[in-house]
């Protein structure tokens, strides 16, 4: 056996140098005490002791009878007192003055320590948990076998007393491993599945006691070679993968889990620190065990990359010495081997890791939305929406990376610490030469990155800026394209990116700097470094040179690696300190222990003199909303909130809410709470959903409430009934539709209070009078306590109390028979229209009240109780197969074709150079060896320097061309999406949802952005690399070409079958992950509702939904991973093994080919060494660079969005349209092709000048009338003119910016109220101030801070009313000869409608004003009227003559409202 011979001849000057001298076999018996011997009794000690640390939270379920506690006891104790005699005796030997060699010592302490541990766990752990194990078990079989190889080394040096005394330790090792494998099978631990068993001492979670059940039901080698994805992947390879196919998620993994754990955590950091708490603390709190495991784990694991440079310089000083001996093989077999266990090393640690990142991951996911449902609107207040957004989409993931990044930042430096360490080995003093290099870097890298911190931290404010207005853009689309915005507000956004660019321009550059310094550091060390060495009298030779480079070469990878971990912890530092501001607001909650006893049975609501502010910061209380307000509503009463535009109304509602900050004061609720906001909040589902918001179904409550809230003529109307889906924010309903839903939400809830805010300012005349008889006063609610925000006359009426709001405060309240007439509204002559005798005497006949009452209720039997959804959202597109390879051609274009050529060639040269450097190296140590050289030192030297300031030129040209083709595409890709999206047309943004679209703002974008710009520079380093690699080994080794054709086969049916399933991943990932931001940007605006309803718990699990799909397509993606990566590497092991085999082979002289000089030797070994890792790094940065791009394909999928005829056939003078003539000729449209038309038929003329009213019930098709007007749906049929143009054939912006409109749901946007008013700046100051004044909203203005008062999101900073009196007064700013009104006085009192409806006449002389009203009063004097009724013009003409005829249309609507 020459094997172990030959392999302790070539350690032995490692570990034990000196054992020659005393004696000839000494090294034997070295090499058996401290490797076989002193090596496996400290690994057995650290694995009990690490077994025992996990496992110490284990009961015994069993308890050892007395025979297992003597034998136990015996073996250990017999153990201990042999191995201290052996101590006692080597003492004495030494007292003697006899010789005793260190490693003597080494084994029976380790002897001794190791029983002695064995003893003490047995008293105080519990034994079956700890050598029960299945990992303890399988070692000692292993312990066993080193241990009779260490007897068959040491008994020929030995004295026969001695090997008596080693052979009863062996003894006694054998009995304790038969003794505890017996035990374990006595136990028989229940069979549990998991992709975590016990393969490594990682395996352990926080729940260590959960059982695991995956599906998996694989064996060992399964797990530890990832076999159980085989099956998604052949289904990935031969169909499109779906979610049912991906592997099931571990218990451990669940979203729910995962939350609850660092919600627990983060409280505790609350109450710990209550000024300043840390979410890092909160992480490290719940994962910061399992992450230092680890962490040890990758410590050993960077450990056994170095034995192969060390590994290599022995075979390549073997080659030179052309020895004949079998070492050579035994080195070679090796070096293969240690790759071979590094591979399973490396994937293992992996594998832990990512889990653990997912757990992370869906954590932060899960609590930043849960807070949202918990934080308060005005402690919201201090974050914008985009930011918060922000949080989820990247700052979540920043997050996340910190996992890498923390490994990272000491992995690395002790990986290059080691390495440095074994450069002095080799070379002596001079690497100090390359050292220097290294550590002038370290100061130049500290500022470099502290100019990326600044410059990420601006960029993440521009982001969330940015994000803020897309979803501002994306919200209002509809106002926008009415109003001709839409290309205004894309060159905002264009400009919000502008700056966002020039910080990231900022970080790519500092980061190609980065690049360009580490990545030059080898080269230069290697000058450096064998400059100095040859200078100070030493010889360079293969072996010196090689190992070398080897260790080189593993300086790459950590020094490359370390701008970006260090720019990855900044980020992550950065995001946490973003969230932990935000998860430290204050969350909604009333506490009414304090004030309990002011309120008592028969009083639902008490307020006691307390004030609100909107904001969210102390010191602000000056700005207060609600002031001073007492009140107390009985039980059961019907209370009017009534006052001006901008009076508190909504406030008071939201204070009672909890949505503002109470200052002072008691706000006191007594019973459940049902809310209805002043817009309606729809959810993204069917409107079965929507009405019972997670409550059970109740059949007769649920027809009952459908039809007091007179839906149930409109759900059969709908396709799929109440099982029909409602898209984004309710896209597919009408005004009306969205108030009486939100409605029938809160009645079917049977709340003990409902605050209605305005709900019937929405709905016609007709419907309105059905809903308060029906809904409001009828049987469902008439004995609870409900509390409406109105300018209803009926509503007012009917009020049991009435409540009078004047400027934050509360005027008067009390019964309506006690109201002064001063403030009456039902008194005052302008509330309602100057009826005529006959309607004002037969305004309260009983026929037409049940006349109406069975129109509406006809629909009841028609509703249709379906149970599957009929979709009206499209399902988000999923591409199949490949990459299309028009991608990369596409991002290359973005790129720019010219400096895409720049960075192929830079970057082949760039491989060119360092090839040619490690070939001047070989051919120099060649030269110098054999004696051969005609040139000097300085000559060698001085081409070294050439290549290497060549290869630094050109890394730096492929650094900074990459930033530039990358920020380039960036700039690109974003200004040509909004530009295609711009132009969609609505029914675009009607069937996709707005966080499937901002997803590519948002996620997508920031992918291009910053990932796959990294992702593509490794991948381009990868393949010229390997290039590099596959050139020098075929010019050196011919016999490698034969081994080239079956490896590209392999490797290239491995990638195929990875590939195909990895694409189908990313694309699930990415579907998946839509849904997450949609439900995200839904709750946020709706986040009021979901509290005022105590609905959170019926959302979170419906978010955590959504989380555990996205975390089940990322762990079968991050399997799929590491099941391709393991198998490249064991590939790569075996190439390393080859061409080790062939070098030795070559050196004995046993092959006919010659296989160079030991200098091209050692540069084929050195290169084929890295060949391992630089495979897998290839496939896998092309597998990302392939998932990464279908980020660019998904943008790319919204480039080619149907656009709008956006040029016309005709063009317009300055002043049209001249009189404002409108006329439809037969006009029939359809929202989708699936729906009924919307209009059917229209046909109708309007008279320049003449003021026209639209009015029908709610869903007839009257805002219809002013989407056709301007051309936001196109017509199926028919012709529609202004001034006798055809509105088809006119350029579609020009058209509608020569219209003027004020739409049905208010916008203002974030920035100055002049950008607000005129946003083109084409009107003075003088001319906007009387405007406001005639729109009765100047005092507002002016007590806000005058025009350049800063509008909050939303324009949250008005009331409901007031953005509807700027958005009409914006529109007569406009001065067009058109001007629409869709219900612009829905949402203010009718003593400033009345006066408005006075100023818009007064003003809007010979202009043609179109109304769409739900109010009587609004039109009767009108100069014409339109009625419409499902689509069709059932009745027009004057206003006083159609309310003559007792039998017209008009007159019942009339008789409707005066009731």
């Amino acid at each position: 056996m020459p094997f172990p011979y030959e392999a302790m001849e070539i350690t032995k000057s490692f570990l034990c140098p000196n054992s020659t001298v005393v004696y000839k076999n000494a090294y034997r018996e070295c090499l058996g005490d401290l490797v076989l011997g002193f090596g496996s009794n400290v690994l057995t000690v650290l694995m009990i002791l690490i077994l025992a640390i996990m496992r110490r939270s284990h009961e015994c379920n069993r308890r050892k009878n007395s025979i297992e506690n003597v034998f136990l006891y015996v073996i250990s104790g017999l153990g201990a007192c042999l191995s201290c005699v052996e101590l006692v005796v080597l003492a004495r030997k030494k007292f003697k003055r006899d010789i005793v060699l260190y490693h003597e010592w080494f084994l029976p302490l380790s002897w001794f320590t190791m029983w002695i541990e064995v003893i003490v766990l047995s008293k105080f752990a519990c034994i079956c948990c700890i050598f029960c194990s299945r990992i303890l078990s399988f070692w000692w079989i292993i312990k066993i076998l080193t241990e009779v190889l260490y007897l068959k080394i040491v008994f020929t040096s030995l004295e026969y007393l001695d090997c008596i005394t080693e052979s009863s330790f062996i003894v006694l090792d054998i009995a304790f491993g038969i003794y505890i494998n017996i035990l374990r099978i006595k136990k028989a631990p229940p069979k549990f599945s998991s992709l975590e068993d016990p393969l490594l001492l990682v395996d352990n979670d926080i729940e260590e006691n959960a059982h695991r059940d995956t599906g998996n039901t694989g064996g060992r080698l399964d797990m530890l070679t990832f076999g159980y994805i085989t099956s998604v992947m052949k289904h990935g390879s031969a169909k499109q993968l779906e979610f049912e196919d991906l592997l099931p998620l571990p218990v451990d993994m669940d979203p729910s889990v995962c939350c609850e754990n660092l919600q627990q955590c983060w409280e505790v950091q609350q109450c710990n620190n209550c000024s300043n708490p840390s979410l890092i603390w909160a992480i490290c709190c719940v994962y910061g065990w399992p992450y230092f495991r680890l962490g040890m784990l990758k410590v050993f694991n960077d450990c056994i990359g170095f034995a192969g440079p060390l590994l290599l310089n022995k075979l390549i000083r073997y080659l030179e010495q052309g020895s004949g001996s079998s070492g050579g093989y035994f080195l070679a077999i090796v070096l293969g081997l240690t790759s071979i266990f590094k591979s399973f090393l490396d994937t293992q640690y992996t594998f832990h890791l990512s889990k653990l990142k997912l757990k992370l991951r869906s954590s932060i996911m899960t609590i930043i939305y849960r807070k949202c449902l918990r934080v308060s609107t005005a402690d919201r207040s201090g974050f914008s929406q985009g930011e918060i957004q922000t949080f989820m989409s990247v700052d979540a993931d920043r997050i996340v990376n910190l996992c890498n990044s923390l490994h990272d930042a000491w992995s690395l430096p002790l990986q290059i610490g080691v390495a440095l360490y074994l450069l002095y080995t080799q070379v002596k003093f001079a690497f100090l030469s390359g050292l220097a290099i290294t550590v002038l870097l370290i100061p130049v890298s500290k500022w470099i990155s502290e100019l990326i911190a600044r410059a990420t931290e601006k960029m993440i404010k521009l982001k969330d800026e940015r994000i803020r207005k897309t979803g501002e853009l994306l919200t209002n689309i509809r106002t926008l394209k009415m109003y001709g915005w839409d290309n205004l507000f894309a060159d905002w956004l264009k400009e919000t990116r502008v700056m966002e660019v020039t910080h990231l321009a900022t970080r790519k550059y500092l980061d190609a700097w980065c690049v360009f310094f580490w990545a030059t550091t080898p080269t230069l060390f290697s000058l450096c470094t064998f400059g100095l060495f040859t200078l100070m009298g030493h010889q360079l030779d293969a072996a010196t040179v090689f190992t070398c480079l080897a260790l080189f070469n593993s300086l790459i990878s950590p020094l490359n690696s370390f701008p970006w971990v260090i720019n990855g912890l900044i980020d992550a530092f950065i995001s946490t300190r973003r969230v932990s501001r935000f998860l430290h607001c204050l969350e909604h909650k009333i506490d009414l222990s304090d004030d309990s006893g002011l309120i008592s049975e028969d009083t639902t609501v008490f307020v006691g003199d307390a004030s609100c502010t909107w904001s969210s910061n102390i010191e602000e209380e000056q700005n207060l909303t609600i002031k001073d307000v007492s009140l107390r509503v009985p039980k059961g009463s019907f209370v009017a909130v009534i006052g001006e535009v901008g009076s508190g109304k909504t406030s008071l509602l939201n204070s009672l809410l909890g949505e503002m900050r109470r200052v002072h004061g008691s706000l006191l609720l007594n019973g459940s709470v049902a809310y209805v906001p002043q817009v309606p909040w729809i959810l993204s589902g069917t409107v079965r959903e929507n009405i019972l918001f997670g409550k059970t179904f109740d059949s007769e409550r649920y027809f009952d409430t459908l039809r007091a809230c007179a839906l149930d003529v409109d759900i059969s109307l709908m396709v799929g009934g109440d099982m029909a889906y409602i898209g984004d924010k309710g896209m597919n309903l009408s005004g009306g539709q969205r108030a009486r839903l939100a409605l029938a939400r809160a009645i079917y809830h049977g709340s003990d209070i409902y605050l209605l805010d305005d709900v019937l300012s929405a709905v016609d005349a007709q419907v309105g009078r059905w809903i308060l008889h029906n809904a409001l006063l009828g049987p469902l609610v008439n004995e609870k306590t409900r509390i409406i925000c109105t300018h209803n006359i009926q509503v007012i009426s009917s009020a049991t109390m009435i409540v009078v709001m004047e400027r934050g405060k509360v005027k008067w309240s009390g019964s309506p028979g006690d109201m002064p007439g001063s403030i009456c509204p039902i008194n005052s002559s302008s509330n309602e229209f100057d009826m005529s005798p006959n309607v004002k005497g037969s305004a309260c006949e009983p026929m037409h009240f049940a006349k109406t009452e069975e129109s509406l209720s006809a629909g009841k039997d028609d509703v249709n109780p379906m149970t599957e959804a009929q979709e009206i959202v499209e399902v988000e597109e999923r591409k199949e197969g490949r990459v299309d390879p028009m991608v990369y051609k596409n991002y290359a274009a973005f790129s720019g074709w010219f400096i895409t050529v720049v960075i192929f060639v830079s970057a082949i040269l760039m491989q060119a150079s360092r090839n040619g450097n490690d070939l001047w190296l070989s051919f120099w140590v060649d030269k110098t060896g054999k004696r051969l050289t005609h040139y000097s030192t300085s000559f060698y030297l001085v081409v070294l320097c050439i290549f290497c300031f060549s290869n630094s030129l050109l890394t730096l040209v492929r650094a900074f061309s990459f930033a530039f083709g990358g920020l380039r595409a960036a700039v690109q890709v974003h200004s040509t999406l909004i530009c295609k999206l711009i132009n969609a047309p609505i029914q675009f943004f009607d069937q996709t949802p707005s966080g499937r679209i901002l997803n590519r703002f948002s996620s997508d974008l920031y992918t291009i952005d910053d990932s796959l710009p990294f992702i593509l520079n490794i991948l381009l380093a990868n393949f010229v690399g390997l290039l590099g690699i596959a050139v020098v080994l075929s010019y050196v080794q011919v016999l490698f070409l034969l081994l080239l054709l079956p490896f590209w086969y392999i490797y290239s049916k491995l990638q195929f079958f990875y590939r195909s399933t990895s694409r189908e991943l990313r694309r699930l990932d990415s579907v998946s992950r839509s849904p997450i931001y949609a439900s995200f940007t839904e709750t946020l605006d709706g986040s009021s509702t979901i509290r005022a309803f105590k609905s959170e718990e019926y959302f979170l699990p419906r978010f955590i939904g959504h989380v555990t799909l996205y975390q089940r397509t990322s762990y079968s993606e991050t399997i799929a991973s590491l099941w391709l990566s393991l198998r490249l590497q064991l590939l790569g092991a075996s190439i390393v093994s080859f061409v080790a085999v062939m070098a030795v082979v070559g050196s004995q002289g046993k092959s006919p080919i010659s296989f160079g000089t030991p200098g091209l030797v050692g540069l084929a070994l050195s290169y084929a060494a890295p060949v391992v890792s630089l495979l897998g790094s290839f496939l896998t940065s092309f597998t990302e660079t392939e998932k990464e791009m279908v980020s660019v394909e998904r943008v790319l999928q919204y480039m080619d969005v149907p656009q709008e005829e956006i040029s016309g056939h005709q063009s317009l003078s300055h002043d049209w349209p001249f009189e404002g003539t409108v006329e439809f000729h037969d006009v029939s449209m359809r929202y989708m092709p699936s729906l009924p038309p919307a209009l059917n038929g229209i046909s109708f003329t309007i008279r320049g000048g003449m003021q026209v009213g639209i009015i029908g019930r709610t869903g007839a098709g009257k805002s219809s009338i002013l989407n056709a007007l301007f051309r936001l749906t196109p017509i199926c049929k028919g012709l529609i003119t202004v001034d006798g143009f055809n509105i088809n054939h006119l350029p579609i912006r020009e058209l509608r910016s020569r219209l003027a409109v004020v739409p049905q749901s208010p916008f203002l946007f974030q920035g100055s109220l002049r950008d607000n008013l005129d946003p083109l700046g084409l009107s003075d100051d003088l001319k906007i101030w009387n405007i406001l004044e005639k729109c009765h909203v100047k005092p507002e203005v002016e007590a806000a801070g005058g025009l350049d008062t800063d509008v909050k999101e939303s324009g949250s900073s008005f009331s409901v009313g007031q953005r509807q009196l700027l958005c009409l007064a914006r529109a007569l700013l406009k001065s067009s000869k058109v001007l629409c009104l869709d219900e612009c006085t829905a949402n203010i009192d009718i003593q400033t409608a009345s006066v408005l409806h006075s100023t818009i006449s007064s003003e809007c002389k010979g202009v043609t004003v179109i109304t769409i009203a739900h109010r009587i009063s609004t039109v009767m004097k009108m100069d014409n009227i339109l009625i419409l009724d499902r689509g069709a013009l059932v009745e027009q003409g004057n206003p006083q003559d159609l309310l003559q005829d007792e039998s017209s249309v008009f007159s019942r609507f009339a008789r409707a409202s005066a009731m």
